[in-house]
């Protein structure tokens, strides 16, 4: 009897769970770290195998071993990549691995003044974030693995949309002259997840993103319209006080071809824009509300 292909997640999260039922309705053993143990037993009913990962219990050497794919989606620090750091030598061991993918971030390629950028791009990293990606790629790169790095453009899907501070009227329009962000809804990530899977070539790199850049306040703009209510007044961004995470965001402005997963990997995605993607999640949103 085959023995079911298994993947562990390190870093079970926003991403790996949208990833996650499919391959478990494909029959695959699914593993998935939390730095918690009190989300375990949420982790365990979505049918997927739970373990403990933080600063001082780390995953077993056997069950790395064990996984014939992995999927590596933890932030950088200070001190690298966490999970090269703790439990790398593993890794590196393993005579089991086929596919490994590493989610990485389009902020890798700096701020391009609203100019597109491909994999083939040079990257410029402008924010502390951004150069923290670069060094984990090249950590990831130097190893001889299956790898594939996919690099994310602003994640957005159920519970992660704009939809609840619009409607608490804390969403804000800031306006940047020529500002310009890439988005990708979740489904969209674990589609082209499986189509790597199934189609794997390693030493890929794949930018993650859809069809549209566009301006942050377009978005929600949109939002509010989908809500029927208001849009919030515009604000100029240097009258915006943002924090540091929100100013680094804002910091870079650039267009991200998706071209490769759509002619290597046969990627449709299902929400070429905010357009369909807004829509689709406040629809998910409005199913999960209490009658």
């Amino acid at each position: 009897m085959a023995v079911s292909p298994t993947l562990l997640c390190a870093g079970f999260g926003y991403s790996a769970r949208a990833l996650a039922p499919r391959l478990l309705a494909r029959g695959w053993h699914v593993l998935g770290t939390t730095r918690s143990a009190d989300r375990m037993g949420a982790i365990h009913d979505m049918g997927v195998e739970p373990f403990v990962w933080n600063e001082t219990e780390k995953p077993d050497a056997d069950m790395v071993c064990s996984a014939s794919h992995i999927l590596a989606s933890a932030a950088p620090d200070d001190s690298g990549d966490p999970a090269l750091r703790d439990f790398g030598d593993a890794i590196r061991q393993s005579k089991t691995l086929r596919w490994v993918g590493y989610l990485s971030t389009t902020g890798v390629y700096g701020d391009r003044r609203g100019e597109w950028v491909d994999e083939d791009s040079a990257l410029h990293a402008t924010t502390r974030r951004g150069q923290m990606r670069v060094k984990a790629e090249a950590a990831w790169q130097a190893l001889d693995l299956p790898l594939h790095i996919f690099r994310l453009a602003g994640i957005y899907g159920p519970g992660r949309g704009p939809f609840s501070k619009v409607r608490k009227g804390t969403a804000r329009r800031i306006i940047k002259a020529g500002q310009v962000f890439s988005r990708i809804h979740c489904d969209d990530i674990a589609t082209v997840l499986e189509a790597s899977i199934d189609r794997p070539a390693p030493g890929a790199i794949y930018n993650v993103c859809d069809d549209l850049a566009a301006p942050p306040q377009q978005v929600i703009e949109y939002a509010a319209k989908l809500l029927n209510v208001p849009p919030p007044p515009e604000i100029a961004i240097q009258d915006a006080d943002l924090s540091p995470m929100a100013a680094s965001f804002y910091a870079e402005s650039k267009r991200v071809s998706n071209r490769r997963i759509k002619d290597e990997l046969g990627v449709a995605l299902a929400y070429p824009t905010y357009h369909e993607g807004l829509a689709a999640v406040l629809a998910a949103e409005k199913a999960h509300e209490p009658e």
